[in-house]
């Protein structure tokens, strides 16, 4: 039988299943011109409102790794999670398009906390979705929780 894991902090109990979510924010041409700087992706789909105006959304695209990064989990609200999480992998898939104007709220799920051996895991389930409702992007987090030196690993 498969030990249940429970994390303890400040103010949550981490469990399988727990949900919280990070802070909605409303995407901003400001937006795709600092992640275009930061990035150096200067693609026409996302900074050519010209050549945009020609496509099926008429209008520039965020860009994809831009709206990956609003589930940080440091970002959210479970910003006093316990030392030691380090972000080992991520993966998910784009459903619909963000564009500006677009309000967008990730949000988060714990499915599977875990052992092997003496190593401690977390799977995070994430997604976004935009102000009518929609689902833009849903995927994954996976964490390795290394244990303070004075805790047993």
């Amino acid at each position: 039988m498969e030990e249940r894991i429970t994390l303890k902090t400040a103010t949550n109990t981490i469990t399988e299943g727990m949900r919280f979510s990070g802070s909605s924010r409303t995407i901003t041409d400001a937006h795709f011109l600092f992640f275009s700087a930061i990035s150096g992706d200067v693609g026409k789909s996302h900074m050519d409102a010209e050549h945009s105006r020609h496509t099926k959304l008429g209008k520039p695209s965020a860009h994809g790794l831009f709206v990956l990064g609003l589930t940080a989990l440091g970002a959210s609200h479970l910003k006093d999670r316990p030392p030691g999480w380090i972000f080992i992998e991520q993966g998910c898939k784009f459903l619909k398009p963000t564009v500006e104007g677009d309000t967008l709220k990730p949000e988060f799920q714990i499915e599977k906390l875990w052992k092997e051996g003496h190593r401690t895991f977390c799977r995070i389930k994430v997604w976004i979705t935009n102000q009518k409702k929609e689902t833009v992007l849903e995927g994954f987090h996976l964490y390795r929780i290394i244990p303070l030196e004075s805790e047993p690993e």
